[in-house]
């Protein structure tokens, strides 16, 4: 007989809560007595749950708190920019521990659902044209998340390269002390985007009509494209993303890079 999943069953390490509580925004001083603030972990427990069962707000069990307070307190926290430094944090230890491997990176987009639309979704042409929204990710040589964007799902791949590019949340090292390659599929192969990428200072690899079959016969040749697509399937355990239940992209937006903070966080073995 097989159990189901409890609601402590999704909630944050005491790992990771002791890497990230500090990032927390103090709180405004009340203007009039109350009821005391709800404790941040148990918040943040609640947040975590959310995205990665991908329940409604007001489906949230009461051991995390009010739905409403779970809600509000998610605003705040996003509107601090809370969930990208994490993020951020996630990364640099990462690099202190394992090192962030910026030779070989690797972009990709994404298309999920989004039946609720809002800004940054479109027509997705590969779902009977109803709403989606894509994800423009781009990966370290690991498939360490270091960018992503969002855009409609009726939005080419190679119309984001640019947001996504800018977007990397740390400082990149100079192209002129680290050689940086980008590997990217046929979707991106455009003479425009081969004088961007340029323009970034990156070695551009992008797969080429009839490259693939040429490839798989060179002895020793490794695909590097590959770890990008395994980011976007270990996002895609978040369920909160693998349908994107948000109208407002910023709350999306703040949910991709609680996702990132995570995956990082875990690739730098802080827990299991």
């Amino acid at each position: 007989m097989t159990t189901r999943k409890t609601g402590h069953d999704y909630e944050i390490s005491d790992e990771f809560w002791n890497k990230i509580k500090s990032l927390l925004p103090l709180p405004k001083p009340k203007k009039k007595p109350g009821r005391p603030r709800e404790n941040d972990r148990k918040i943040m427990n609640g947040i975590y749950y959310l995205l990665r069962t991908g329940c409604q707000w007001k489906a949230l069990p009461r051991c995390y708190g009010a739905p409403s307070t779970v809600h509000d307190r998610f605003q705040e926290w996003r509107r601090a920019g809370l969930f990208e430094k994490m993020w951020q944090s996630g990364l640099l230890e990462y690099d202190n521990k394992k090192g962030l491997e910026w030779e070989w990176q690797s972009i990709d987009g994404a298309m999920t659902k989004a039946p609720l639309g809002g800004a940054g979704t479109g027509a997705n042409p590969t779902d009977r044209g109803k709403l989606g929204t894509k994800r423009s990710l781009l990966t370290e040589g690991k498939g360490i998340p270091l960018s992503v964007a969002v855009d409609g799902a009726n939005r080419h791949d190679k119309m984001l390269v640019k947001e996504t590019l800018d977007g990397i949340i740390i400082e990149r090292p100079s192209p002129d002390n680290v050689i940086q390659n980008i590997c990217m599929d046929k979707g991106y192969d455009y003479p425009d985007i081969d004088e961007l990428v340029e323009e970034y200072g990156y070695t551009t690899h992008i797969r080429r009509r009839g490259e693939e079959k040429i490839e798989k016969k060179i002895p020793g040749h490794k695909a590097r494209r590959w770890v990008v697509e395994r980011t976007h399937s270990w996002m895609n355990r978040f369920r909160r993303l693998l349908i994107r239940w948000e109208k407002k992209i910023e709350n999306y937006l703040a949910m991709l890079h609680f996702a990132c903070a995570w995956i990082t966080f875990r690739a730098a073995g802080l827990f299991g």
